[in-house]
């Protein structure tokens, strides 16, 4: 009888995981997908704590611009002022009081990661605060206002033709 019991259990955990595939997990997200999740929950989280709270179909513009100022306080960016001695210098040889922002690049990516997750979380495009021209001229006057802090321009990376590519049109041009 106990052999039959084991042959019960053993039976018994092969049906459960038969019956299993509903239950799975979904594959994980991706670095993207994730971060998007928790760029999203971080934005909603701060119209929650607007005081009165502020209800995502309320969001415009200016609360957009008020977040990314707001996230500022957190930057790891040195940029410095125009009173700092080393205002345009793009190393400079020593500490200053200057604050720490947030990286163009970040806010860039982040606004993009957002204007994505408004769309799919059932926002009209129309209505995307996150793509507002208001938005890409602020994002513009940080970039400019960092790359001078730097004394290093900000130069549009231009795109690479594929060489691969490239090296498969000029060997079938020759070998006619």
């Amino acid at each position: 009888m106990s052999s039959n019991k084991g042959k019960d259990v053993a039976e018994g955990s092969s049906r459960a995981v038969a019956m299993a595939p509903d239950q799975q997990n979904p594959p994980p997200l991706s670095r993207y997908e994730s971060q998007k999740r928790r760029d999203w929950n971080t934005f909603g989280q701060y119209l929650r704590n607007q005081r009165p709270p502020v209800a995502l179909s309320q969001c415009n513009a200016n609360l957009v611009l008020e977040f990314l100022r707001y996230l500022d306080q957190f930057g790891k960016t040195k940029v410095h002022l125009q009173g700092c001695v080393f205002f345009g210098q793009p190393e400079p040889p020593g500490p200053c009081t200057c604050p720490l922002k947030q990286a163009w690049g970040s806010l860039d990516a982040l606004i993009g990661r957002l204007r994505a997750a408004y769309e799919e979380n059932g926002g009209l495009p129309e209505t995307n605060p996150f793509a507002s021209g208001a938005i890409r001229v602020y994002l513009r006057e940080v970039r400019d206002s960092q790359a001078k802090a730097r004394g290093i321009p900000y130069k549009k990376k231009k795109k690479k033709r594929n060489p691969m590519k490239a090296n498969d049109e000029s060997s079938s041009f020759h070998m006619q």
